[in-house]
């Protein structure tokens, strides 16, 4: 399923559905989906929104300050703890950096030059990166004609998206390689993973508050560097980068991982197919950015090859 705006979760490294009975009543797990989605759908634009009083770099700073601030409230209200051991925490430094720091960044400087409703349907092909990655790198995902041909199709649907025909015209073409690239960039980080943290032990909110935890500080880093000090802070940018760290990466975890244990990650996974048609209806009803033809119907195609290659193999 996807994480963090993009991302898949592979079975193995996410919780399992929780049988026994549950003490307290729960919000309706419909609900939560809707929640998620209309969360991570309107990321994009609050990237957009930040990234008019900020630099990427801050706005990609901000974010994960304050998802790891919702991650840390939350590991201490159920008591847990920070995982143990070098070598964890060796993999959680990539990890961090390949799902959080480095995609969260792409898509800030991406945002910069190209419309927010482009970069999120750009997010969309995040499954096709991971099911032709998967190919390569996991044993277990052997090709079917389904999925090849969902391959297909799905960048069929990018091509069109880019209007490949008319030679790309009018779409710049750095921010949506950035874009694009950061999509890229989830499926490697949980084919990374999936290699090396899977059957760890730890609870999965254990490593991700780590894993925000880690990124936080890869961008503390990173900041100071590329940026200078911010000569005044503007608010709507500024509450649109706490929305986006607080809602669009720490509270979207937590409803991420409860869905996966309540109803497993096939249902789950499917909010990655909202995801691109809220970031646009967003984008233009809000931030009154254009819509070509080629856009809606090219995400359309996009999220039918998707789709494909999610179909799971007989056994």
């Amino acid at each position: 399923m996807t994480t963090a705006t993009g991302s898949r979760v592979p079975a193995e490294a996410a919780p399992r559905p929780d049988s026994r009975p549950h003490p307290r009543a729960r919000l309706d797990w419909r609900l939560r989906f809707a929640a998620l989605s209309l969360i991570w759908g309107f990321s994009f634009l609050l990237i957009k929104v930040g990234t008019h009083g900020y630099a990427p770099f801050q706005v990609t700073f901000g974010r994960l300050v304050f998802g790891t601030a919702v991650l840390a409230a939350a590991m201490a209200v159920k008591r847990e703890r920070l995982p143990r051991g070098a070598r964890t925490w060796g993999h959680l430094t990539v990890a961090a950096f390949l799902l959080n720091a480095l995609p969260f960044s792409l898509f800030a400087y991406s945002e910069l030059t190209i419309p927010s409703t482009l970069a999120g349907i750009c997010n969309a092909t995040s499954p096709l990166w991971g099911m032709a990655l998967s190919l390569v790198a996991l044993s277990e995902d052997r090709p079917t004609r389904v999925r090849v041909a969902g391959l297909g199709v799905g960048f069929l649907g990018v091509l069109t998206v880019l209007g490949a025909w008319q030679g790309f015209h009018g779409l710049d073409a750095t921010g949506t390689a950035m874009a694009l690239l950061a999509s890229l960039s989830y499926p490697i980080g949980w084919i990374y993973v999936r290699r090396t943290l899977a059957g760890s032990g730890e609870s999965h909110l254990s490593l991700t508050g780590a894993q925000l935890l880690l990124a936080t500080v890869q961008l503390a880093v990173v900041t100071p560097v590329f940026t200078s000090v911010p000569t005044g802070f503007p608010v709507l940018p500024l509450l649109a980068i706490v929305a986006l760290g607080a809602l669009g990466t720490g509270l979207a975890v937590l409803l991420q991982y409860g869905l996966v244990a309540e109803v497993g990650p096939t249902t789950a996974q499917m909010v990655t197919y909202f995801i691109p048609v809220i970031a646009t209806a967003a984008g233009v009803a809000v931030l009154g950015e254009s819509l070509r033809w080629t856009t809606p119907v090219g995400a359309v195609i996009v999220l039918v090859g998707a789709a494909l290659t999610q179909v799971p193999l007989k056994r």
